[in-house]
């Protein structure tokens, strides 16, 4: 909305920065961030308020984990929502609405963030840890993908960049899918949704993880969003992707305001209302600048939290034996005796080594 104060520039040259993408990422920045730090004690009291409480699991389940975290019982949760409304805000204030990656993403982020939010309620009202069936996730998770599939494969300016697959470190995509990319683009929504909300419990773990990803992903996005840029770097270019960049840099903002509160000991979680959103948006990103195999560099951490899972199920079903103490593997390390600070401030560390990893291939194609 603030992009049209640049149409006064003839009349007094200064507003001509809020055409800049640069400016008015900046902006979308402070504006979330500022957001949730002005508004994020009334939505905590709130929350309380209405006894949404995180319930912990029990000592039958896990004894250990339940002597480690039992404090936090109680602790308001669906946290998320603090998120989405400074995306939301800053977005409507600093992006120009009617970009279609824009809407694209903001459509993943309040969809998958819906269906977060109706996970969490369930679990505040049953007060046990288990919340909507693991099936209608993926089904909401497919719609989302298939939405935006449909969008930008029908499309001829985004159709063939979007069927393409793009691997870090070459040039050139390696294949072209066509109508298959809706199948790859449900795997990149599950995965990168699934990767955040398993990543999500410890204090400021996935926010601090968020921090990170979103901020190295407003890079990708200003750069594939520049013609010169882009053909110097050998990156695909998509016109009017620098847009999407004001919504991750939003998005950034929006988890450092809310890693204020939830660094530890948190005053709120996130909940799935947060992680699956955030998750969400991610996937939608990566697919719309054609950068969905590098998610997987960039989220490095994620993806370690969603592996971890993976081989412990396995594992157990095919051997009887776990691989982990305790997966995801963050309470792993829990329980070898690492405290909680520590884990997480590790994380973030390997968080920036993956972000730095991903920028190196930029240079590297």
């Amino acid at each position: 909305m603030l992009e049209y104060l640049s149409r006064l520039e003839e009349w007094f040259g200064p507003m001509r920065v809020f055409g800049y993408i640069s400016f008015r990422a900046l902006g979308a920045v402070a504006t979330s961030m500022l957001f949730c730090l002005v508004f994020g004690p009334w939505i905590i009291r709130k929350l309380t308020e209405l006894k949404i409480g995180q319930p912990i699991r029990t000592k039958e389940e896990v004894h250990r984990l339940a002597e480690l975290h039992g404090g936090k019982r109680g602790t308001p949760t669906m946290g998320g929502v603090m998120i989405i409304a400074a995306v939301v805000v800053s977005c409507v204030l600093w992006t120009q609405m009617s970009n279609k990656f824009v809407q694209l993403s903001m459509l993943s982020l309040l969809a998958l963030g819906g269906l977060g939010f109706y996970d969490d309620f369930l679990k505040v009202k049953r007060k046990k840890s288990d919340g909507i069936s693991g099936r209608l996730k993926l089904l909401v998770q497919i719609g989302v993908a298939a939405v935006i599939g449909v969008v930008l494969l029908s499309d001829p300016k985004t159709a063939e960049q979007a069927s393409g697959v793009e691997v870090p470190f070459l040039k050139f995509p390696v294949v072209h899918l066509g109508w298959l990319a809706i199948p790859f683009f449900a795997l990149v929504i599950m995965g990168s949704s699934n990767g955040v909300n398993l990543t999500d419990g410890l204090d400021g773990l996935a926010a601090g993880c968020t921090v990170v990803v979103s901020g190295v992903f407003s890079v990708f996005c200003y750069l594939a969003g520049h013609a010169k840029f882009s053909l110097y770097l050998q990156i695909p270019y998509v016109a009017g992707a620098g847009e999407l960049s004001i919504f991750v840099a939003a998005l950034t903002g929006a988890a450092l305001g809310f890693l204020w509160f939830n660094c530890h000991p948190a005053k709120v979680f996130m909940g799935d209302t947060g992680s699956l959103a955030i998750g969400g948006a991610f996937g939608a990103v990566a697919i719309c600048i054609g950068q969905e195999l590098l998610l997987v560099v960039i989220g490095g951490v994620f993806v370690m939290e969603s592996l971890s899972v993976i081989l412990q199920v396995l594992s157990f079903k095919l051997t009887g034996r776990r691989v982990f103490k305790m997966a995801p593997i963050h309470h792993h390390f829990e329980l070898l005796g690492w405290g909680e600070t520590t884990v997480v401030v590790r994380f973030w560390i390997l968080s920036l080594l993956f972000a730095s990893l991903a920028l190196l291939s930029l240079k590297l194609r």
